[in-house]
């Protein structure tokens, strides 16, 4: 564990770290997709549909 530094010396950190920023925004967004296809997680349509029955 004390040479795991050297791990930088074969990856470039930048890229690293794009490419890490560019899967998590994509996780997100595909959770965040799947989410809303399912009605009984649908945050909109409960808004709105609360919103209408008042």
């Amino acid at each position: 564990m004390a040479k795991f530094y050297k791990i930088w010396l074969i990856f470039d950190p930048r890229r690293v770290f794009v490419a890490q920023g560019v899967f998590l925004f994509l996780l997100a967004a595909m959770i965040h997709l799947v989410l809303l296809s399912n009605p009984n997680t649908n945050w909109f349509q409960r808004a709105f549909a609360a919103e209408a029955m008042e």
